[in-house]
């Protein structure tokens, strides 16, 4: 296993943790929202395996409940060989695009067990024009940490660091936002309300 920090791997994301994330967003349209993500590292290939969408309320910076969540979310995905890789963000307002202080410090906590953690900010812009030109890159930035301790962006100019691992990821994203499906993603917060859920 290399000790590199993110500046060198690739990410690639399933399909079902990329959708899931997107839908979290659009479900809570006029609110911040946010959710870890799972998978390993192989070789110089962090594969995202999973999401878990986390807050979409007031909770989004508090601490504590993030505390309890990422200890419940490790504990439940180690039985299945996969951590916590990263972080996802969306922003309250759609023409957003700036990394707030919110994100920056979840995802140095997220950093502090993971090295080569993402951090995923939705990018709306992009999430927009997805009926209108058929783009395969991912709906979202990708931010990792450089060694001077900062999150960097990574702007796709052919090389490709984030990719989903579908190439039809969007035109099944697209699909599913026209039917709604967004209705059916429960957040932790969620959770919280209704342990059921």
């Amino acid at each position: 296993m290399s000790n590199s920090n993110g500046g060198d791997c690739r990410y690639v994301i399933d399909l079902n943790a990329y959708i899931k994330l997107v839908l979290h967003a659009l479900k809570h349209k006029t609110s911040a929202v946010n959710g870890v993500l799972l998978g390993r590292l192989s070789g110089e290939v962090v594969e995202i395996a999973d999401s878990v969408p986390l807050f979409h309320s007031s909770q989004i910076g508090l601490l504590p409940p993030l505390e309890i969540a990422l200890i419940t979310i490790e504990e439940y995905y180690s039985s299945q060989g996969l951590s916590i890789v990263g972080y996802f963000h969306a922003n309250e307002r759609f023409d957003d695009l700036e990394l707030g202080t919110v994100a920056r410090n979840i995802a140095d906590h997220v950093y502090r067990y993971f090295p080569q953690a993402a951090l995923l900010l939705l990018d709306n812009k992009k999430l927009g024009a997805l009926r209108n030109n058929k783009d395969m890159a991912p709906v979202m930035q990708l931010y990792t940490r450089d060694s001077s301790k900062s999150w960097k962006h990574f702007v796709s100019n052919g090389n490709k660091r984030l990719t989903t691992k579908e190439p039809s990821a969007n035109i099944v994203l697209l699909d599913y936002i026209s039917s709604e499906k967004w209705n059916d993603v429960v957040d932790f917060d969620d959770h919280l309300d209704d342990i059921s859920r």
